[in-house]
């Protein structure tokens, strides 16, 4: 039987790659750090880290253990504040998984708030997770509802989806540029402009498939700057560094000195589904779902 405090005790020395910072961060001190650790490799019949007197390092297969062990403790943890609501009576909460793009859209703000009307005691505790993350908790029943980027496969035998909302992709370009003055905009006139690209953390495929669309078009984008979010392009956008393709929700935050065209020559778009567990074991799980479809519906 697995130790969850071993466990706990691994992922800090493993993030912190240094024994004496992880017994710093886990309020302990080293030796006794070092004897769990060696512990757990003794029941495990593993060697999880390599040694030397200048550090530690994981070793291949502890890298993998490592990734196991958090999801591991990230379900440990939500089951516990799961345990402790029921033990306040509060029907259980909700442990609701999302994607930056819920957020965006305005549906799961819209959705919370209708539920915080209805139940003003709900507790909901929100996860940001990718998509894979979010599937594995649905299954393990520690999330309620998971808003996610892309579908679980059809052939799951667990889940159940819908499609919210598809959230067209714009051009933004400086209102500088004279492009801006043009009505239709056509691939050639993008393949030497600089572009920036816009990273997508749970989706890593996002920068391939970006460029892959363009290709499709007949242009190749000149990626000069990279992104961590949207609102930062609009940002360097704004600025005259380059162009950039956005969702239409983030639109409605652009920084002045941003013109934004349609190109109806690249259709694409940023997909939001809701995913559920087709067995509801509790009604405020079906009820929250019902308000998260209907959100999804509203102008």
């Amino acid at each position: 039987m697995l130790d969850l405090r071993q466990l706990r005790y691994f992922v800090a020395v493993a993030e912190e790659e240094h024994v004496g910072r992880a017994a710093d961060r886990l309020h302990i001190s080293q030796s006794p750090l070092s004897r769990q650790i060696a512990q757990l490799e003794k029941n495990l019949g593993l060697l999880l880290f390599e040694r030397s007197q200048q550090r530690i390092r994981l070793t291949s297969d502890g890298r993998v253990f490592l990734s196991e062990a958090q999801a591991l403790l990230r379900h440990a943890n939500r089951l516990e504040n799961l345990g402790r609501r029921l033990g306040r009576g509060e029907e259980g909460g909700l442990c609701v998984g999302y994607v930056s793009h819920a957020m965006h859209t305005g549906v799961l703000p819209l959705a919370l708030r209708e539920l915080h009307s209805e139940r003003p005691g709900m507790h909901v505790a929100l996860y940001d997770l990718t998509a894979a993350e979010q599937f594995e908790g649905l299954r393990q029943r520690s999330l309620d509802i998971a808003l996610v980027s892309e579908a679980p496969s059809e052939s799951d035998p667990d889940l159940h989806s819908a499609l919210l909302v598809k959230d067209p992709l714009l051009l933004a370009m400086p209102s500088s540029h004279p492009l801006a003055e043009s009505k239709e905009i056509p691939p050639s006139a993008l393949g030497a402009e600089p572009w920036v690209a816009v990273e997508n953390s749970q989706d890593p495929a996002w920068r391939d498939d970006f460029v892959a669309s363009c290709a499709a078009a007949g242009f190749t984008p000149d990626i000069r700057l990279e992104a961590p979010d949207a609102l930062t392009a609009l940002g360097l956008v704004a600025s005259g560094l380059g162009m950039a393709l956005v969702q239409e929700s983030m639109l409605r935050n652009r920084p002045p000195g941003v013109t934004v065209r349609r190109l109806p020559w690249l259709e694409r778009s940023v997909q939001l589904w809701a995913a559920w567990h087709r067995i509801d074991l509790r009604p405020v799980v079906a009820s929250f779902r019902a308000t998260v479809l209907k959100t999804s519906e509203a102008p």
